[in-house]
């Protein structure tokens, strides 16, 4: 299954890094029977972050659990010779790291001409200027809103301003803004109401097991939608 198509409508987008990674298909199957519009892989080499995680085995094996669009978010450095790899594994969208490599726009680039969405990441302490020129490359701009590596972190309220200048910045480009870190209904009506349309969260996701998975994706799309 491909991303969907920018609508501007808010999505929510799990991320497996609050699963539980001993039944990561069931999981994935799981939120995407809950509601999810699209499922985030977290993968992190240990170096650009401190943790680790997966790689393109688990994407592929992950690929053949569920029909939801796959978001894998590399965070490792360099990420250019990984791009092909996560690919073929059956990544739809790929997010490299604006910090993590000297040239963004032939990241971006690559990502396209192998076939997959291409997106943007950037840490707190990255400007949007970092992704001023690159826009129309991508097909998502990820801010996070905590400092990557880990889970269940709190949300920095300092990310509101940035994400107000990268809607503005964005214009009328197709391109989702997404939010990742710290996000749960309260937090994710101030990002939506600061411009953002894409709403990775893990905790407040996966908690309470799969019988509360459908109420808490309702719970931050109604916070979404009221907002909006």
């Amino acid at each position: 299954m491909s991303l969907p198509a920018f609508t501007g409508t808010p999505a929510i987008v799990p991320s497996i890094l609050s699963a539980d990674f001993a039944r990561l298909g069931a999981e994935v199957k799981a939120v995407e029977a809950a509601g999810a519009d699209w499922v985030q892989v977290d993968v992190m080499d240990g170096h650009f972050v401190p943790n680790l995680t997966l790689g393109p085995d688990a994407v592929a094996a992950l690929r053949r659990h569920g029909r939801t669009a796959l978001d894998v978010h590399l965070m490792i450095a360099p990420a250019d010779p990984f791009l092909e790899a996560f690919v073929a594994a059956g990544a739809d969208l790929v997010t490299v790291h604006a910090e993590a490599g000297p040239h963004l726009d032939r990241s971006l680039a690559r990502i396209r001409e192998l076939g997959a969405k291409a997106g943007v990441a950037l840490d707190p302490a990255t400007p949007p200027s970092a992704v001023e020129y690159v826009l129309d490359k991508c097909d998502l701009v990820l801010v996070m809103t905590v400092n990557p590596g880990f889970g269940g972190q709190a949300f920095l309220p300092a990310m509101l301003p940035k994400l107000r200048a990268l809607r503005a910045m964005i214009g009328d480009r197709p391109v989702w803004l997404q939010v990742d870190g710290g996000i749960g209904p309260e937090t994710a009506a101030l990002c939506r109401a600061a411009g953002a349309t894409s709403f990775v969260a893990g905790s407040s996701v996966f908690r309470g097991g799969p019988e509360a998975y459908a109420g808490n994706i309702a719970a931050l799309r109604a916070a979404c939608v009221a907002a909006s």
